[in-house]
């Protein structure tokens, strides 16, 4: 078990930039060759070869945030780590919790290497939706979506991790579940909607309306919110500057590539844009979203792409 070091005061809701790492399982499927069932990073726990390489992976960044002394966030390998997909690969409930607490454990150790005094490390736990991050074929409602979630958050709350993200959120009843289910087991969460190339959920809804009805129903439970699993393109002209809901929005972490959800779920190759451009776009995005203090990078990134963000958005903050 880990204590909570920043749950009742994140840096990044004090002024602080903080970075984030790339697309965790596009690299470690397209880079490293490995065979993720499911896109389920979390399973490589199970052999100490496979926390070997996760771990690599997250102090690759953390060296990244370290060199430039800036704070980082650590995601957990744990988006898929609830029990619908658990129970596709054999994990019951027991094995479910093991394995997600590994995970902070593994951030935990991450942490303890690379943070320092002016530079702080979050643990965020990561929550994927229940159904496919592309896909909303399954959708539930408000209390269904925090019966469903209560048990991931509820983990990770008595872990204690300074936070969770429900990440790649498909549809607005499914956000609001898991922020209620966050909000009754006391830990701080952020969520993360993913959009189609046209700016809007996967769904049809626009994505201010979606903000806006979590925090209508939530009553502003969620931290801040972010947008994932999209490039910057498929989303930038849903952002008017000006508006107020824009300053709830306080990461990005956006794909690569340009290519729509379906296209990405066929594609054979990895499509890893182009570094420089992509930090070039945040920089762009950063200015209409004047809360902006979370970076960081979902399908085809890596640790380039984050450098680049860095230098583009953060470079002059941090010195």
């Amino acid at each position: 078990m880990t204590n909570a070091k920043y749950r009742n005061n994140l840096p990044q809701l004090n002024g602080q930039k903080l970075l984030t790492d790339g697309g965790l399982e596009t690299t470690l499927i397209f880079h490293d060759g490995i065979d993720l069932p499911y896109f389920a990073a979390f399973d490589l726990l199970r052999t100490l070869e496979g926390r070997r390489t996760l771990k690599a992976y997250y102090c690759r960044y953390a060296q990244v945030a370290k060199d430039r002394d800036i704070g980082f966030i650590l995601d957990s390998p744990t988006w898929r780590a609830h029990q619908d997909w658990g129970d596709l690969m054999g994990y019951n409930a027991e094995a479910l919790e093991a394995a997600n607490r590994d995970a902070i454990d593994l951030m935990e150790e991450v942490r303890s290497e690379f943070e320092t005094d002016t530079a702080p490390f979050v643990i965020n736990a990561s929550i994927g939706p229940r159904g496919d991050g592309y896909n909303p074929a399954k959708l539930m409602t408000t209390d269904e979506a925090e019966a469903y979630h209560s048990a991931h958050v509820n983990t990770f709350a008595d872990a204690g991790v300074d936070m969770v993200t429900a990440l790649t959120m498909t549809h607005v009843e499914e956000a609001i579940g898991v922020t209620r289910a966050a909000q009754s087991a006391g830990v701080p969460i952020a969520v993360a909607f993913t959009v189609e190339t046209d700016g809007r959920l996967p769904t049809g809804q626009p994505i201010k309306d979606a903000i806006n009805q979590v925090d209508a129903e939530t009553g502003n439970g969620s931290v801040y919110f972010m947008i994932n699993c999209a490039h910057p393109e498929h989303f930038q002209d849903a952002l008017e500057a000006g508006e107020i809901w824009l300053e709830r929005i306080a990461g990005i972490r956006a794909n690569a590539s340009r290519m729509s959800h379906a296209e990405l779920d066929n594609a054979e190759e990895l499509d890893d844009g182009n570094p420089v451009e992509f930090g070039q776009q945040y920089r762009e995005l950063q200015a209409v979203l004047p809360n902006l203090a979370v970076a960081g990078g979902c399908c085809g990134t890596d640790h380039r792409h984050i450098e680049e963000i860095y230098q583009s958005c953060f470079h002059q903050h941090a010195a």
